[in-house]
């Protein structure tokens, strides 16, 4: 729109109850394609929490800190500056692949997330009404075409993706997945673009 935002806007009924969790997968790389990685990208995200992995990728249904871990993005910080620390999650992801538990109500559309590129000087922020946001950091990239032909590598793209919890459904504690007939899906996510 004019106010160079992509705005996303998330819409469901049902005749029956039905698991619902629609996300958006776009990378990210604000210093411009072929670039390079995303480790120098300052990063915020408005979580206090993540949901941990398994072994194989699943939540473990855990609820944990971000405190004096690699998951401290509370105020702004290197997306590279901690993703080869000695952890235990971080191993698993290969990198970042993580839910963090957004701090704002459900269905209020707020702040989620911050990225600047200091380079560039380009800056992203991220409003959702949805209670998650995954962080990915491309980590399984190898050798895959993209625009102009490049050819990209892991960690040469991120991804902040508005969501509900992964595997809710089989974790009660978590945000509930489940739509029913008498309510509405209603989500936004918005992604503003500026310069700082």
């Amino acid at each position: 729109n004019e106010n160079n935002e992509l705005r996303l806007d998330y819409s469901g009924t049902t005749d029956q109850e039905t698991i619902l969790n629609l996300v958006n997968h776009s990378y990210f790389n604000l210093a411009g394609e072929g670039s390079g990685t995303i480790n120098n990208h300052q990063l915020q995200i408005e979580a206090d929490f993540y949901t941990p992995l398994t072994k194989n990728l699943e939540p473990t249904g855990e609820i944990l800190t971000v405190k004096n871990t690699p998951f401290d993005f509370t105020s702004l910080t290197g997306i590279g500056d901690r993703i080869n620390t000695d952890h235990d999650q971080l191993k698993i992801g290969n990198g970042y692949d993580h839910n963090f538990v957004l701090k704002h109500p459900i269905h209020r559309l707020d702040l989620a997330a911050t990225v600047i590129e200091p380079r560039s000087g380009r800056k992203m922020e991220v409003f959702t009404t949805m209670p998650g946001l995954q962080l990915y950091t491309a980590n399984w990239i190898k050798n895959v075409k993209g625009k102009e032909d490049h050819i990209y590598q892991e960690r040469e793209a991120f991804c902040l993706e508005t969501q509900n919890f992964p595997d809710a459904i089989n974790q009660s504690h978590f945000p509930s997945p489940i739509l029913t007939p008498k309510n509405v899906y209603k989500h936004s996510t918005i992604y503003k673009f500026s310069v700082y």
